[in-house]
């Protein structure tokens, strides 16, 4: 790894190797630290954590309201008049928590009775709504 020469002509030449002493340095440097960090990583501490059981968690009431062409509504497949629907929501605001309303309305139906509907749950205080339908045929498309 002599780099002076006794020979005038190539002494101006410039040096064409890589010095790799420096890389092999930081090599080695850097394979020491990963082999003194490596085992803190995989180091866990172990812990004696308490027991405790909780309640299942049951799923929530659903309420199926449906409201057909003619807009007659049902409350789980039973048929009432808008009066008792609001009174039914009434009482299912109170509970809790509350059930989710799934309003399946038929297509043919008035605007104004779905809402209606929606203005009567509102007003009662029930915030999970959510809308039914079909899922569209392939044929459909």
């Amino acid at each position: 790894m002599a780099f002076a020469s006794f020979d005038s002509k190539r002494s101006m030449a410039p040096v064409a190797e890589i010095n790799m002493v420096p890389l092999i340095d930081v090599m080695l440097v850097l394979l020491v630290i990963f082999i003194v960090t490596a085992p803190l990583l995989t180091h866990a501490v172990k812990l004696d954590l308490p027991k405790a059981s909780a309640a299942p968690n049951t799923q929530p009431l659903k309420v199926e309201f449906a409201i057909d062409a003619s807009g007659q509504r049902y409350w789980n497949g039973e048929p009432l008049a808008r009066e008792q629907a609001a009174q039914r929501f009434t009482e299912a605001a109170a509970q809790q928590p509350q059930p989710e309303i799934h309003l399946r309305a038929d297509q043919s139906v008035a605007y104004r009775a779905v809402a209606e509907t929606l203005a009567d749950a509102t007003r009662a205080g029930l915030t999970r709504i959510g809308f039914v339908s079909e899922p569209e045929s392939a044929a459909a498309r």
